[in-house]
């Protein structure tokens, strides 16, 4: 599974092939536990959707707009090192069941939203979908740190950045909040 990370993040369109060199095993033992390249890949996308949701549901912060703040950080976190597979299974042919993996991180998400909403996060936009914005705030620095080689500590920043601003917060006091809160800075 290691080595199918690391050949997928350099070329997501590998086969088995190079995955079985670069895990020192024969094509035939990679064949042993997977029917073929995508059931490889399924089960990646499970494994790693499994783990950064349950990193995320984790999350908690008594102030609304650090817990975004924080899921953001730690989605960063989660699949940084994982890029171009992350957004194939937000994206690829996995999504649905991805999107079911992910129900009780956006619930998580939801739930924060509106306790925000008392907390200075915008209520102009119903919460659902400033959830849903929110989210795909967070995807879009994900898709830009992969066709920018963007560095993990530019990537991490921009995500908690990006999420705020969705949040309602200005450039100023996202800034601000993210330098200000040991939690983020860590």
């Amino acid at each position: 599974m290691e080595a199918a990370r690391v050949v997928l993040n350099r070329d997501p369109d590998a086969g088995l092939d190079a995955i079985a060199v670069e895990a020192g095993l024969t094509r035939r033992a990679v064949y042993g536990h997977f029917a073929n390249r995508d059931a490889l890949v399924q089960e990646m996308v499970v494994r790693g959707t499994a783990r950064v949701a349950e990193a995320l549901v984790a999350i908690d912060h008594p102030q609304p707009l650090v817990r975004l703040a924080l899921i953001a950080s730690r989605m960063w976190r989660e699949v940084d090192t994982m890029r171009l597979t992350s957004l194939l299974a937000v994206r690829g042919p996995f999504q649905e069941q991805v999107a079911e993996q992910l129900r009780p991180v956006r619930r998580h998400l939801l739930d924060t939203v509106r306790d925000g909403a008392r907390h200075g996060v915008r209520t102009d936009i119903p919460a659902d979908t400033l959830a849903r914005l929110i989210e795909g705030a967070a995807i879009m620095v994900l898709d830009e740190a992969t066709r920018t080689r963007m560095s993990a500590a530019s990537g991490r920043r921009l995500a908690m950045l990006a999420v705020l601003a969705v949040a309602g917060l200005d450039a100023a006091a996202a800034n601000r909040l993210v330098d200000e809160t040991p939690e983020l800075r860590a």
